[in-house]
């Protein structure tokens, strides 16, 4: 078995948030349900909060799907025509053909920290298309093992961490990704202003609690996009609040 991540980077034609909202919790559950090694799949929308906020955010919406795979040159491809479907309903907009779709093959599950608490779902997620320098991917992955993902999932309101490699299997349209590497962050938090301002100080140096991240190992290629989302779908509001309760989170819930 193989576990792969897809994430489709997309936008939605103003005014129809609610409709794609509705078919995603309905009608696409059910055929995702159907296709083989299926985990699960949630939605997320971009944030005002980003650790890199000159980096344009083009793409409103991400939607994360999980599979293990049995046989993923077989399986991996029955997903497209699901995907096809808001595009061909117009619900999304690739007048300017912005939609992305990239699959990774991941080289484990979920890493959680200490922070992670297994009976609450995610709040959010941040995903890297990143890439390691040329001739130092041995050097990349041990760095990112040992030390950066100890230390980021650490930070208050990170809780876990994945990495995956860009599969050669993707699903059409195929456009350019900027990222060989994918990196995901799970969150649990009500303040990502804080989580994302302390991974900074952090990484500066100058966090309040005292904690300095490691160097910044060079095998890590600065051709790099970095995106936080908060998630959207299976979302119940009260009191001004949101509580969360979406299949990747149940998902990871039963790995701990």
């Amino acid at each position: 078995m193989s576990l792969y991540t897809t994430i489709h980077l997309h936008n939605v034609i103003p005014g129809r948030e609610a409709d794609f909202a509705q078919w995603f919790d309905g009608p696409h559950r059910e055929d995702l349900a159907r296709l083989r090694g299926f985990l699960g799949a949630d939605r997320f929308e971009v944030t005002p909060e980003q650790v890199m906020p000159d980096i344009p955010q083009p793409l409103r919406f991400l939607s994360v799907y999980e599979f293990d795979y049995a046989s993923p040159e077989i399986d991996l491809p029955a997903l497209g025509p699901l995907l096809a479907g808001p595009r061909d309903a117009g619900l999304t907009d690739d007048s300017t053909e912005s939609e992305r779709i990239y699959s990774y093959d991941m080289y484990t599950d979920w890493k959680f920290s200490p922070n992670h608490c297994a009976s609450k779902p995610f709040s959010g997620v941040s995903i890297i298309l990143a890439n390691f320098t040329a001739g130092r991917e041995a050097e990349y992955h041990k760095w990112y093992d040992e030390v950066h993902a100890p230390e980021v999932t650490c930070v208050p309101g990170k809780i876990a961490m994945k990495r995956g490699r860009l599969s050669p299997l993707q699903i059409e349209p195929w456009r350019y990704c900027p990222g060989g590497e994918l990196v995901v962050c799970a969150q649990q938090t009500e303040d990502l202003a804080f989580t994302v301002q302390d991974f900074i100080d952090r990484a500066r140096g100058a966090s309040p609690s005292g904690v300095v991240f490691q160097p910044r190992s060079k095998a890590g290629s600065f051709a790099r996009t970095v995106h936080y989302f908060r998630k959207v779908s299976g979302t119940e509001f009260w009191d001004g609040g949101i509580a969360f309760d979406g299949e990747l989170s149940a998902y990871a819930a039963r790995l701990t």
